[in-house]
């Protein structure tokens, strides 16, 4: 593959990922039978302040984005579209998403939200433009205190979540499927999304082991 073929594939790859993340969360949401953390505390600000959750998923982004200045983290492409795609297509999905009346479409809406993130965070990792604003915290906690990426991340999603329930966010069973699912499907979705061999012929990484390591469950 040429390199404009290859940096072609990879913008594709990461903007159709961000796409149907956000587009994943709004099954998540519509479902009303439990959210991934972030967007536990997305939906309690959006009750508390009346902003859409799209629109406080942006402006939550772009507030965690800034704490990547003192724990010194490199934002790429994908760190900045991830902010602004994903509350985007969120907004836009749940627009355009039926009311669910009975629990079996409820539940339909759930599965097929959990498995398109893990596909969608397979995509957008697997084009190599950079981590998510909220992975990059993870990370970055890590890097600064010496802390596992395990460790950092629960103690950043149990705060969330936490923080979100509290302000009227939807914790169900669809929270806990979600936690328990999310790590081993976006693995298999980064095998899946690969990119292709290099032109020296050695296959190009799916996704840095920081990155590997906050998937894992």
């Amino acid at each position: 593959m040429s390199a404009h073929g290859h940096i072609g594939r990879r913008l594709v790859q990461l903007y159709a990922g961000l796409a149907l993340y956000g587009a994943s969360s709004a099954l998540l949401v519509a479902s009303g039978l439990g959210l991934e953390p972030w967007n536990v505390l997305h939906q309690g600000l959006a009750k508390l302040t009346g902003l859409s959750i799209g629109e406080v998923s942006i402006t939550v982004g772009a507030a965690v984005l800034l704490l990547w200045i003192p724990l010194r983290q490199r934002p790429g492409l994908g760190t900045v579209s991830n902010v602004f795609a994903v509350g985007l297509a969120l907004d836009g999905t749940l627009a355009l998403l039926p009311d669910p009346r009975s629990l079996v479409v409820r539940g339909l809406f759930l599965l097929a939200g959990i498995v398109l993130n893990g596909a969608a965070t397979g995509l957008y990792i697997a084009a190599r433009f950079g981590a998510g604003p909220r992975d990059g915290l993870m990370t970055g906690l890590h890097q600064r205190t010496g802390r596992s990426i395990r460790l950092m991340r629960t103690a950043v999603e149990v705060t969330v979540v936490a923080t979100g329930f509290a302000l009227g966010g939807t914790i169900g069973v669809g929270t806990v499927l979600y936690a328990v699912t999310i790590g081993p499907l976006a693995q298999l979705f980064l095998r899946v999304f690969a990119l292709p061999a290099a032109a020296g012929g050695s296959t190009i990484v799916a996704a840095s082991t920081p990155e590997r390591a906050i998937l894992r469950p």
